[in-house]
Parts: C-alpha cells; structure tokens; sequence
C-alpha cells in the first residue's frame, strides 16, 4: 500500500520529550499541591491534550489548581526545565527522505497545544517539512478522531489513502475509530503489547525500519 498521506504524532514518535514532560508535569504538581506523581503515570498521558492529561492524573483537581497546574508545568516545559529534547536519531533523515516524492503529503496531529507545535517548529526548524498540522487545543484530543478528519479534510485526502504513526495507543485508536491504517513504533511511552491491542497494521522498533516500511 503506497499512501498519499503520513500523519505523525510528535512526542515520542518524533522527538525524544518525554523525559522532560515527565519533569516538568512532576514539578507542577509539587507547586501546585497535588503532590508526587510517578513516572509511569505521567508517561502515560503522553499524547493526550493537558487539559485532559491533568484530569487523568488528578482526578477530582478543582479547576484553581488544575489552572495553577497548568501554568506551572508549562512554564517548566518552556523554561525552567532544561532535560534536551531531540529528534530520535534517523528521524531527520527519514521525513527528508518522504519528502522526496511530491505526491506525498505530511502531517503532524498532536497531543501539544498549537503555541507549543509552532514554538518546537521554530527551534528544530521542522515546520517546513509537513503540509499541515492540528493540535489537541484547537480541536478535541486524542483519541477522539477530529484531528485526523480535519486533516484529511484539509489536505483533500481519503481515510483508505491514509496512515497514522504512533507510539501511544491514544494515536493508534484515533485512527482506529476512522478506519485509518495505523503504524505503532515502540520507542516510545507505551509498551508494545498495549499497542498491539489496537491492530496496527505494521509494527516499528527501530526509525530506520519504519521509513523503510512507509517508503517502500
């Protein structure tokens, strides 16, 4: 199956953040409050938009603190934290190599807000490699579908011609509820035995084996 359309989700399927998503939603909490929150339950809602990923983490928050939560972790995210972010290796290489044909179109749907997508744009100077893009603030949040049919409607693509990419099965049941086909990569947050339940049509281990299969 060749496809006309590659969306990607962003963190941990193109750039290594998680560990700084996890520090900086760790910090917010202490500030706000809440308390300690573990790795693996920040790791978890990876993918999903903050607003929902704080209801899931702290669940009954009142909306003051969930606010005050909020603000702090992306401020951390922004500034205070410092943990680097960076495409996975072979990542650059890989989109570049997409690109290549010009009957390909890319795109991003991502858990982030859209100042946050633009603003990580601008510092990998990577927004020029997708023709579109939608965030979880200006539509709803995985894994509800809308992302990808506003995507699909943008860019004059059909859901048989189309393919989502992800390492969390928020990604994979979006495109799930659609019909989409759906690639699963297992360098990210979620483990591949939960993705699987999602019925990817191909699994990735490796960047260079997921460009090779999207390429081939």
């Amino acid at each position: 199956m060749r496809y006309r359309l590659m969306i990607f989700d962003w963190d941990g399927t193109l750039m290594d953040s998680a560990a700084r998503i996890v520090s900086s939603m760790q910090a917010a909490s202490r500030e706000a409050g809440w308390g300690e929150l573990a790795d693996e339950a920040v790791r978890d809602i990876i993918g999903l938009g903050l607003p929902e990923a704080i209801e899931r983490l702290c669940p009954g928050i009142d909306p003051e603190r969930a606010e005050l939560l909020r603000s702090r972790y992306a401020f951390h995210f922004v500034q205070g934290d410092t943990t680097p972010m960076r495409f996975f290796p072979g990542v650059e290489a890989g989109v570049a190599r997409l690109r290549e044909r010009h009957d390909r179109r890319l795109a991003v749907a991502t858990g982030k807000s859209r100042r946050g997508l633009d603003r990580v744009f601008r510092e990998s100077d990577s927004g020029g490699w997708f023709h579109a893009s939608r965030t979880a603030d200006e539509t709803r949040s995985k894994p509800h579908p809308q992302m990808l049919e506003e995507l699909l409607a943008e860019l004059g693509v059909a859901v048989g011609e189309s393919v989502m990419v992800g390492d969390t099965e928020y990604d994979l049941e979006m495109a799930r509820a659609l019909g989409m086909d759906r690639v699963a990569v297992t360098w990210g947050v979620h483990a591949p035995q939960r993705l699987a339940a999602s019925r990817p049509v191909f699994t990735a281990g490796e960047v260079e084996e997921l460009f090779d299969w999207l390429d081939r």
